[in-house]
């Protein structure tokens, strides 16, 4: 599709289905902020990478291309070019709007009625100004003018580019990396030249998140409305080459059980094994390293919460997205003023503020988005005195793992770390022409050593890089802790083991993927078990 004012990329495929014009055609300016999910193909050699696909059509494009000069991908924010003139007309316009436009209509959700609010308030300024244009510079105009006073400027298109993952800003005159979820790193053709333009833009980020960020109060810690994490610097005494920022996106839609399945971060026994020590209330630790993708798991994994279940989660920032209803989610908060002697801002909310807490609301599970701190200690105090807990924690491996927990600034005590039942290892392996995640090992806590990081386990599943694929080591000790309490035994739970590891393989085999699908059918699991089972032609 030939779009206004930009080149067309010579010879490049197009990734998938490109919007037809009778798809958009509407009275007004129109953009398309929810464009589908395109498939992009899979590429052995990078130097053949040349892909195109929409991100706000049909304005802004991103092209993905191997650059033969760079020797590197490179990933380019294709939008519409304005000459000098309309480069002219579209400053005297954001003036305008800075004295007309109404912060109400800024944050609407509504955004048919917010571009009818902003079409009608460029054109009264046009008609004072007596400009005339044609419908094309018109066009173009409203989507500069949508992006930069509504969206986030520059970045806004990467926004809305579901392969993106982060979007990283190193300080001004340095070009805006992403990771791809299909072509990892990438440069970027958008860099913030001027400095002040950056500084406010990081106060944008600011206003966005619903933070403070000033020279006294330089970093920033928070959420964007469409639920991304952004964090920045703000001044040069921070980070040397001028302000930063750091946006890590999420799915409109999280991760399910079944998407990791499909994606072979993990097989349907592992999770079905998973499923079974959340339902009986066993507890389980999620680790790994950074970009790893600990939330992502977790939040898949919470699905298996029984559907009646009182749940509190809580977190720095809100990442976490579950479809239960009786779930209470808590974020923390900064303060206000000049520290205490204590280090602690008036007003301020804390992890273990909130854990404390927590524990006196009568949840069935808690799950806190990541454990550091002295909030480990009232986390794992609740584990021994019988609160399901699921978290996540920053470690490699069981063994340092330990160790963390047991040195400062946790300070834990043996009999303490042993109250965590189960143990996810996830790791993100970074390849020439793509990465994977993948569950690298699912370890039961057997025995906690008094010599520091010492650690008796038995580690059930077992991920073998070579062959990429997934074994069972031995029998379970959660299943026989369980047999011991309940009385059920050891070959019934695992025929049930069975029985759930072929439901979970169905969905995946029938692509049932969608989150309100799943939710519905393992929440029918708890509550109506046979039919489901009888429908799938699982029994």
């Amino acid at each position: 599709m030939a779009v206004p004012g930009v080149k067309e990329p010579a010879a490049v495929p197009e990734a998938a289905n490109e919007v037809k014009k009778e798809e958009v055609k509407k009275e007004g300016f129109y953009i398309d902020l929810t464009p589908k999910l395109i498939q992009l193909p899979d590429v052995k050699d990078r130097r053949q990478i040349n892909i195109r696909y929409p991100l706000l059509a049909p304005y802004a494009f991103a092209h993905v291309y191997w650059d033969d000069e760079a020797k590197e991908v490179l990933y380019t924010v294709e939008e519409p070019i304005l000459n000098d003139a309309e480069k002219e007309i579209l400053g005297l316009i954001l003036i305008g709007l800075e004295e007309m436009i109404n912060i109400s209509f800024v944050k609407a959700v509504n955004t048919e009625l917010l571009i009818d609010y902003l079409e009608k308030n460029v054109q009264n300024i046009m008609i004072e100004l007596g400009i005339k244009i044609t419908q094309e510079t018109y066009d173009k105009l409203m989507y500069y003018v949508y992006r930069d006073s509504v969206g986030l400027n520059e970045i806004e298109p990467m926004l809305h580019d579901y392969y993106i993952e982060d979007i990283e800003c190193n300080g001004h005159s340095f070009p805006i990396y992403i990771v791809h979820r299909k072509y990892e790193n990438l440069r970027t053709n958008i860099t913030f030249a001027d400095p002040q333009k950056l500084v406010d833009f990081v106060e944008k980020l600011s206003q966005k998140a619903g933070k403070y960020v000033s020279y006294a109060r330089p970093i920033l810690d928070g959420t964007l409305p469409d639920g991304s994490r952004v964090n920045a610097t703000y001044t040069e005494d921070i980070t040397t080459r001028g302000p930063t920022f750091t946006i890590r996106k999420f799915t409109a839609e999280p991760w399910t059980p079944i998407h990791l399945i499909k994606f072979n971060t993990v097989t349907p026994e592992i999770l079905a094994f998973l499923w079974m020590v959340i339902q009986f209330k066993f507890n389980i630790m999620v680790i790994g390293e950074t970009a790893s993708g600990k939330t992502t798991f977790l939040n898949a994994i919470a699905n298996f919460i029984p559907p009646e279940a009182r749940i509190v989660s809580i977190e720095d920032t809100r990442e976490l997205n579950l479809a239960h209803i009786n779930w209470l989610p808590a974020v923390t908060r900064t303060g206000f003023g000049i520290p205490n002697v204590l280090g602690k801002q008036f007003g301020e909310i804390s992890l273990f503020d909130l854990l404390r807490e927590t524990f006196r609301q009568n949840p069935d599970y808690v799950i806190l988005g990541e454990t550091r701190g002295k909030e480990t200690y009232v986390l794992f105090q609740g584990m021994a005195s019988g609160h399901p807990s699921l978290c996540t924690f920053h470690a490699g491996s069981v063994e340092m793992m330990v160790r963390r927990l047991e040195t400062p600034p946790i300070n834990l005590s043996p009999t303490l770390v042993e109250s965590l039942d189960v143990i996810c290892v996830v790791t993100n392996i970074k390849e020439m022409d793509k990465s994977k995640r993948r569950l690298k090992q699912v370890s039961e806590t057997i025995e906690v050593s008094t010599t520091l990081g010492r650690v008796s386990s038995n580690t059930l599943f077992e991920w073998e890089a070579a062959s990429d694929k997934f074994n069972r080591r031995g029998k379970s000790v959660v299943f026989e802790k369980l047999s011991k309490r309940t009385g059920i035994p050891v070959d019934t739970l695992e025929k049930d083991l069975a029985i759930r590891t072929k439901l979970l393989a169905t969905l995946a085999a029938q692509d049932i993927t969608n989150f309100k699908d799943v939710s519905a059918i393992l929440n029918a699991f708890y509550q109506d078990r046979e039919n489901l089972l009888k429908k799938f032609k699982v029994i």
